[in-house]
């Protein structure tokens, strides 16, 4: 039993790490009152720029031109919603949809090419520890990176006066705007944030966790990164629950196939997803607890200084 077990935790921790990098960002990002249904987008965009800076500089230079590349993709993005006060929701699926045709025209001349990876990090001591061991301590740096990411946003957002300045300008920008605050310049800053980190989570697809280019290769991750902000109700712990909970179902249906279980490869695939949507249906019935979270001006354009 552990035998089978240890592989499969190892692995989910690997398959949700670009849901921890996206929806860390997107929870920044929708912190500030700023919602952008463009994460999609932005981590096909990091995707292949993530895998041509990592055909010239490794995973490391990948990592950080995929950051880059979702830094400024989200730009016009906040251009258009914080400077011109378009539709923020409507926005956010045209950037989706110019991160895909982006993604694919640029990916063209990388379609037949491969980087050689990245082997994990074993941590001595640590990773000798039956069952803990192999499924924490030997994992690639860039998983390592994700939780070190978790920690710091987490004690930023409740520990920090950035982290509550952030909080006051997404729950009443007009009250921050009073006392001195930069609104719009704050939101520009949480926007950028999230798209750097979409667009890691995108490099680490291609670099680390399938290193190659294939077109679409987020397959909805953007998405549901997007859905895991509210299915944590915009908290990092549960957030960080979220991604690992839908790792854990991708994992477990490619198992399912190995292992001869006698359902269409389709349905499967899918099933990761319904189980998404069936935990976002069961948390939006507890109103109370979404209206206690939500940050209150969530989507509300606000132009201003």
């Amino acid at each position: 039993m552990i035998e089978y077990l240890v592989p499969v935790l190892a692995t989910t921790l690997a398959a949700a790490t670009p849901l921890v990098f996206a929806g860390l960002g997107e929870l920044v990002t929708e912190k500030s009152g700023v919602i952008n249904l463009g994460v999609e987008g932005m981590m096909l965009i990091g995707a292949v720029a993530g895998f041509a800076g990592g055909l010239h500089w490794g995973v490391a230079g990948g990592l950080l031109c995929g950051a880059l590349a979702g830094a400024l993709a989200a730009l016009p993005f906040a251009f258009l919603t914080l400077s011109l006060g378009t539709n923020q929701p409507a926005t956010g699926l045209a950037l989706t949809i110019f991160g895909i045709g982006l993604s694919a025209f640029v990916g063209q001349y990388f379609v037949s090419q491969s980087l050689p990876g990245l082997q994990p990090l074993i941590i001595p001591g640590l990773a000798e520890i039956p069952l803990l061991g192999p499924v924490f301590f030997s994992q690639s740096w860039v998983v390592y990176l994700s939780w070190l990411t978790f920690a710091w946003l987490a004690w930023m957002l409740a520990r920090t006066r950035w982290g509550l300045i952030l909080r006051a300008v997404g729950e009443s920008p007009e009250a921050a705007h009073a006392i001195g605050y930069p609104v719009t310049a704050i939101r520009y800053a949480a926007t950028c944030f999230g798209g750097a980190m979409a667009g890691i989570g995108g490099a680490y697809l291609s670099t680390v966790y399938t290193p190659l280019w294939v077109q679409n290769m987020t397959a909805g991750r953007g998405w549901i990164a997007v859905a895991l902000v509210v299915f944590a109700t915009w908290k990092p712990g549960r957030l960080m629950l979220g991604a690992y909970l839908f790792g854990g179902m991708t994992i477990l249906q490619l198992h399912a196939q190995g292992l001869g279980v006698e359902l269409p490869s389709q349905l499967l695939a899918a099933v990761p997803y319904v189980a998404t949507i069936v935990v976002l249906v069961l948390i939006s019935r507890d109103r109370k607890l979404l209206q206690l979270n939500l940050p209150a001006s969530l989507g509300k354009p606000w132009i201003g200084n």
